[in-house]
Parts: structure tokens; sequence; C-alpha cells
């Protein structure tokens, strides 16, 4: 049992770590160094910050925010995210769904057009899925597609691409056979491995189709410029199909790794639209009213373990202790501070149908928990005079920091970890997380790629592109197996329930919180809509050039 006085000590300490991290950043100037839309000769421009530099603008090789979130703008898949989080027609004006649910037909928009005014055809999505599954492109996304028939066979090299269970009826219809019945298989489709190709480019420009000059869309908009670590800007698509109710002319997405610099950047007036570091997040609530936007949002914030390589591989009672070590509740009031949920299980709470299954240390006492995290320390070998000594990577940004700092400190105070911290640029965390080589700790987020449990359950496969802790559990692939072939309803909401609570058994991450979306926007910027999956696309927005 600990100490009263012990754990008083403790909690101070974390008030303390949590006044260090917040204070002297408040800022009491005016709310506004600037204010008023960008318009240039008559035309208006939204200026987004993007965090991250983009991965790629790759469709089909895409796996960060950063780059879904232009790839929005420049591709129109067959469906789009609606207000709901659910889908509506896109590319394609309707659909139809066989009795059995095994074959859906889809009837594309006849006025759609390419860019360079090519028209949009049905063999451009049959071309667009075929290069995801590839195992030549490379997609770390392939096994999103699995619900199509003979995805998972192309994807494991025993079968061709062109033997995808999709194909043109004609110019305008498309066929899509899936090897089971998929509740969530509309929403699949607003997803950028589903995005058409434009076939003459590729094979024009081969990997640099994607260059400002070469890179032929299909969306509201096209590509105009790419500067390295600086922004991208998008204009209009004049052949795109809706072109004449598209109502921002430009768009201009700029890299800003660093929070607080892109809060700076939209007080001054530089960005119309961004996020708000944990820092400046109370004063942006009491001072910025109706330009903070927060809402729910489909998202987990995790540390990932690699289970591959020392001191996690094939030490259950190591991951697990440092697990329960984290306070949670003290992360989210007191460093996070915008609402977040703190999270011991892995699904986020608000998908309809769907009950989490945290374990049962989430019911437990801040002192139990941190009791049998001591005993399963001790358990697996390290003491005061033998302390673990590990390292957390992070992408670079100044949040990042704060939570790993903060964490880095409850395991010191309750285990006697020794913990070194490594910030890397982007594309260098990503490329370590897959290598898996140097890798102990690294921070994570996940997204929902739909609005449905699957999509966090799917990332902890096997055989999944984006699965860095390397976990591997042979029941928990057959679970995932199972649920695959399941039509909505209760049987498959229990198993992946019972996944959820098999793969948290094993520790390979460490869930921290539930995300929340919080977004800044100027006030001339119409027309947002919140939903669960925060996708927007400019050319639902607007900007009302008389509030300059």
């Amino acid at each position: 049992m600990r100490p009263v006085g012990s754990f008083r000590f403790w909690a101070l300490g974390l008030l303390v770590l949590a006044f260090t991290l917040l204070c002297g950043c408040s800022d009491s100037s005016n709310p506004s160094e600037h204010q008023g839309p960008l318009v240039e000769n008559g035309l208006t421009m939204l200026r987004k910050a993007n965090g991250t530099e983009p991965q790629t603008l790759d469709p089909h090789r895409a796996e960060d925010v950063s780059s879904a979130n232009i790839l929005r703008d420049l591709y129109e898949g067959l469906a789009l995210t609606g207000p709901d989080g659910g889908p509506k027609p896109g590319a394609a004006e309707s659909w139809t769904m066989s009795e059995d649910g095994l074959r859906y037909v889809f009837h594309l928009r006849p006025t759609a057009r390419w860019s360079n005014g090519d028209p949009v055809v049905a063999a451009d999505f049959v071309a667009g899925m075929r290069r995801t599954v590839d195992p030549a492109t490379g997609s770390n996304y392939g096994m999103i597609l699995a619900p199509i028939a003979q995805a998972e066979a192309i994807l494991a090299g025993q079968a061709k691409p062109d033997t995808l269970g999709v194909r043109a009826l004609d110019d305008h219809t498309l066929e899509i056979r899936l090897k089971a019945p998929t509740p969530y298989f509309l929403s699949l489709l607003t997803h950028s491995t589903t995005y058409p190709i434009h076939r003459p480019s590729l094979a024009a420009h081969g990997d640099r189709f994607t260059r400002p000059g070469n890179l032929v869309t299909n969306g509201a908009y096209q590509l105009t410029e790419a500067v390295v670590q600086s922004h991208i800007t998008l204009s209009r698509n004049p052949y795109y199909w809706d072109n004449a109710h598209t109502r921002i002319d430009k768009v201009r997405y700029s890299a800003i790794e660093d929070a607080s610099s892109e809060f700076k950047r939209y007080r001054a007036g530089e960005v119309d639209w961004g996020g708000v570091p944990t820092a400046n997040f109370r004063w942006a609530k009491e001072h910025l009213g109706d330009e903070l936007r927060i809402h729910p949002y489909l998202g987990v914030f995790y540390f990932g373990l690699n289970i591959t390589r020392p001191p996690f591989q094939n030490a259950p009672a190591l991951r697990r202790a440092l697990n329960l070590a984290v306070d949670r509740e003290i992360l989210t009031e007191k460093i996070t501070g915008g609402g977040e949920i703190p999270a011991y299980g892995w699904v986020p709470p608000g998908l309809p149908g769907y009950q989490p299954a945290p374990p049962d240390y989430a019911g437990w006492t801040r002192e139990a928990r941190f009791a049998e995290a001591k005993r399963l320390y001790a358990e697996a070998g390290y003491s005061a005079e033998r302390p673990l000594q590990i390292e957390i990577r992070y992408n670079t940004q100044e949040d990042n920091r704060k939570i790993a700092v903060a964490v880095a400190q409850m395991w010191k105070q309750v285990l006697g970890v020794q913990t070194t911290l490594f910030n890397e640029e982007w594309k260098v965390f990503l490329q370590n997380r897959k290598q898996k080589k140097v890798t102990q700790v690294f921070r994570s987020g996940w997204i929902g790629d739909y609005a449905d449990p699957y999509t966090f359950l799917e990332l902890l496969h096997s055989q999944h592109g984006i699965n860095d802790s390397g976990y591997n559990n042979p029941a928990y692939d057959a679970l995932l197996a199972r649920i695959s072939v399941l039509p909505g309803g209760p049987e498959r909401n229990a198993l992946m329930r019972q996944a959820e609570a098999m793969m948290l058994a094993d520790d390979p991450v460490i869930p921290l919180f539930f995300y929340v979306s919080k977004t800044l926007i100027k006030p001339w910027v119409k027309g947002y809509q919140p939903n669960i999956m925060n996708q927007h696309y400019t050319k639902d927005l607007w900007i009302e050039t008389g509030n300059r």
C-alpha cells in the first residue's frame, strides 16, 4: 500500500509540472492583430494551417492527416463524408446494393471531368483501387480494402491486381464485389485509397505524377504550387462537375509543425483556419469566442510500444506496469486541458451500437493502479537499483513534447524509470517507426478512417502496414477475420468488444486520451459544419469579404 504522504508528494509534483508546462504562455494582448479575408485580384483565398509537412500527394500511398486534408480537396471519391459523418454522393451520383450485401453498382456523374478536361470514367476508379492493393505500389494502407473480393490475396502476392472485385460495366457504371457484407463499406469509399487515378498522367510521369504541372485530379481543386516545408496552393478546377457552386477560388495549406507558431500566425491574420496549442487553450476559449470550435472527434492519442525488440519484447508485465503508471486524469485535466477524454480502452466512445470494452483497471483507484504497476515492474526485474532506461520518440510539436515530458515524469515518480526524449522531423519519425530498429516508445494518434470500430481494431492486425508496434497475435487476427465477414448487429459488436479486450490485455499500445477537435476559424469563413470525422471540404465553404 502506498503511504498517503507519498501520493500527495506525487500529485503535487505533477501539478508543479503542469504549471511549468503551461505557465508563461498566455497572451493578454488584443485578440486579433489583423482582421480580414485575403482577396487578390477579386479572388478569395482560404489559408489553412495544416500541421506537419504532408507525406505525399499520392492518394494511394498517403497515411497522414496532413496529406488527407489536401487530397480531400484535390480528389473526389465515389462518396463524400456528410455532416453526420456518414457517406453522401460524391463522384457517384447514386448506387444500389444487392440483397445479400455483396454487390454494389455505382452510377458516376456523366459531367465529371479531370482537371485537364478529360472525362472521369469508371475505369479510373478501377485503376485506382487496383493500384492501392498492388504490392508494387507499396501502400501501407492496402489492407483497408480487404472487404473487396480478392484484395487480401492480391496484397499477399497470391493473385494479380486485375482480379480485384472491381470492374467497369461501362464508362459511367462501376461494380464492386465484396467478400462478405461490410456495414461500413460506403464510408470506406471516402478514403483516399479508393480515389481514381488519371491513368495517362501516371503513365507519363511515374512517381513524379504528383508534382505541380503533372498532377491531374478530379476534385473541386487542382494543384498549382508546392513549396517544401512551407505551403501547398490549390486553385479551382474549372472542369469540376459542380464548379458553379464552388465559392472559394484558392486554398493555401501551410505546413506549420510548431503549434505555438501556428497560433501566432492565426492571431496575426496570416491563416484563417488553424489549431490551438494546449498552452493557449484557456485564453482562446475566453477571448476568441465563436472562433474556437470544439467538437467530438473519432480519434485516440496513444504511446506505441515496439514489442519486436527489447525491452518490451516478451515482457507483458513491464508493458502493463508502464500502462498503469500513467495518470490519464492528470494528463487530460492539467496538461492537455481541452476537453479530451481519458482513454483506458482503444475505441473512442460515441459510435452507434458499440459499447467499448475498457479493461478492469479503468475502474480502480489511482492508488490501486500504482501499487499494481510497482508490483509488475519488480516482477519484470526492475528496481531502484536497476531502473528501466527507455526512450520516447515523438514528432516535433510542442504539445507532443509536453505530453512526453508529463508521462516520463509519471513513470519516474511511480516506478523510477529513467526516460530520454527524442523529437524527430515528421518523415524521419514515420520511417523510424516503420523500420522498428530504434524505436522503443513512440507517440502516435489514430483517427478513424470511417465511422466504425473496425477502423481502430484493424490497425493492430499483424499484417497492417501501419501496425508500428509489431503486434502479432494469431487469435486476434482470427477474431478480425470473423468480424470482417459479419453484417452489422449484436454478434459483430460482441466480437469487436472481445477483440478490443484481447488486444488491450496484451498492452502493445498505451491509450492516453480520446481527441476532441479544437479548431480556430475566422468569422469571415462560412459554411463550417462539424462532424465526428472532422473532415471538411473547401468546396462547401465560402468567405464573406464584407467583413473587412
